[in-house]
């Protein structure tokens, strides 16, 4: 299904026609906090806290005329090389009740040393939802090409708006960091992106890690798109 949706809005994107189905319905955990798009009356664009590792934090989705975010169960890293397992779980979380970090851990093959390739959190998402749906993207390019760059774009676009959360496997480096990261390091990481703002063009990070209490937050397409390389993502 997924490969037959990209073959047809790739060829709208060439005609300058994208257009997406509705997103799918998530389950709906019993706590929800709302998270806003950039510029909505309503309130700010940044969720952050300070949870201690393991402990919940629910947000909840919205969808608007430019931006869409999904309703997803956040939780912090258990250990400092469970990144992979903890991104892996919040984008199951969009869909079903997820199994544990640890339950994520063994099933990636996660080591002391994290978790090797992207590809291991493709196969985990398919195997924990049995749909199918993701695919590993290679982004070896560094900096990316304009065409990998309009595919990171349409594949969040596409993936956000069915109810998938993309889960990207980054490498940054002193310069080029998110919110809060250690500035004097360079860091390899999973996070997860579970919404965009088509007007901003922003992605909505839930990151594992939460550098300096850094857990939910927007970050320019443009950065995303140079935190990946050489690494991928899985969408």
């Amino acid at each position: 299904m997924r490969k037959r949706l990209v073959a047809a809005a790739l060829a709208a994107l060439a005609a300058g026609a994208l257009t997406t189905p509705a997103a799918a319905q998530a389950p709906r955990p019993l706590t929800t906090v709302s998270v806003l798009a950039h510029g909505s009356k309503a309130g700010t664009a940044v969720v952050s806290g300070q949870n201690a590792p393991g402990t919940r934090l629910d947000v909840g989705g919205v969808h608007t005329a430019s931006a869409h975010t999904l309703q997803i169960d956040y939780q912090v890293q258990q250990t400092g090389y469970w990144c992979g397992p903890a991104a892996t779980r919040i984008a199951l979380s969009a869909r079903i009740s997820p199994p544990s970090q640890s339950t994520l851990a063994a099933q990636l093959g996660t080591t002391v040393n994290g978790t090797d390739h992207i590809s291991q959190v493709t196969g985990v998402l398919n195997a924990n939802l049995g749909t199918g749906w993701y695919e590993t993207k290679e982004m070896p390019n560094d900096p990316p090409t304009q065409a990998q760059r309009d595919l990171l774009w349409y594949d969040i676009v596409l993936d956000i708006d069915h109810n998938y959360p993309l889960v990207a496997n980054i490498v940054a480096p002193p310069g080029n960091q998110p919110p809060g990261y250690p500035s004097d390091q360079t860091i390899y990481h999973y996070f997860t992106v579970i919404g965009y703002d088509d007007a901003n063009r922003t992605v909505l990070i839930a990151d594992p890690a939460s550098f300096s209490g850094n857990q939910i937050y927007w970050l320019s397409f443009d950065q995303l798109a140079t935190l990946i390389p050489p690494k991928g993502y899985s969408a």
